[in-house]
């Protein structure tokens, strides 16, 4: 069964793909991350807001992913959201002591997500609020 829908995904792109890896490797790295380094750093590694991030982040990249590979009609605006909140993650853990693997890899989840819902997350726009379309 998991065979079929992984040939159907691979039928739509590879871009798809890539980011359904992306997110299943952002989620396995946030909720790794959160509950293994940040729960022994403490500090600012356990404030509230931060790890709240960390966790919303690795279940919206998991349920992101799922929506793909079931070939769920409306993914893109949930990549567009995720692109969103894995760059804020991103840079919370850019200002926590070592988490640039799980900042990088929120980075790189945005960017495929953001490349796949046709939106530029960026800081400045994250900041902002919203997200721009891309032209």
């Amino acid at each position: 069964m998991e065979q079929q829908m992984l040939m159907a995904v691979e039928a739509d792109s590879a871009e798809m793909m890539r980011c359904i890896d992306d997110c299943e490797q952002c989620h396995r790295l946030c909720v790794r991350s959160a509950l293994t380094h940040c729960l022994e750093q403490g500090g600012a590694c356990v404030e509230p807001p931060h790890l709240r991030l960390m966790l919303v982040c690795a279940d919206l990249c998991r349920a992101t992913a799922d929506a793909m590979l079931g070939g769920f009609a409306l993914h893109e605006p949930l990549c567009a959201v995720c692109a969103r909140v894995c760059e804020e993650c991103a840079e919370s853990c850019r200002r926590i002591a070592d988490l640039a693997e799980c900042a990088d890899t929120c980075e790189r989840c945005a960017t495929s997500c953001a490349r796949l819902s046709g939106v530029v997350v960026s800081r400045r726009s994250a900041t902002r609020g919203q997200p721009a379309r891309r032209p």
